[in-house]
């Protein structure tokens, strides 16, 4: 069960949730499942979550062929190397290496 409370009007919901999962009945106590849970929570998060909202992913109009797929790909790419410099704030960072075009090139190494 999951609960959940809307902020503007304070009422409690409650969701039953279920998951499909290859662990065995052994294996899939609740403290294992709900760290599953987490950890897919914090893919999502941390980069479903910031190429859509940094680079509005969602509205892309690139939608033929692999070209959806190599975007997805460099927009990874561009987080990746970001979190690996140590940028917290994507959308942040973004709009710095925007300034200069030599700044993305310097994050990679390539000078």
């Amino acid at each position: 069960m999951r609960r959940r409370r809307i902020i503007s009007t304070g009422k409690v919901t409650l969701e039953r949730v279920y998951a499909v999962t290859d662990l065995t009945a052994e294996q899939a106590d609740a403290t294992e499942i709900a760290h599953r849970v987490r950890r897919h929570w914090d893919i999502e998060n941390q980069l479903h979550h910031v190429r859509d909202t940094a680079w509005t992913e969602d509205a892309s109009r690139v939608h033929t062929g692999t070209a959806p797929r190599a975007m997805a790909n460099l927009r990874n790419l561009a987080i990746g190397a970001l979190r690996l410099t140590g940028h917290t704030s994507i959308a942040a960072s973004l709009r710095h290496h925007a300034r200069n075009a030599t700044r993305p090139l310097a994050t990679l190494g390539i000078t």
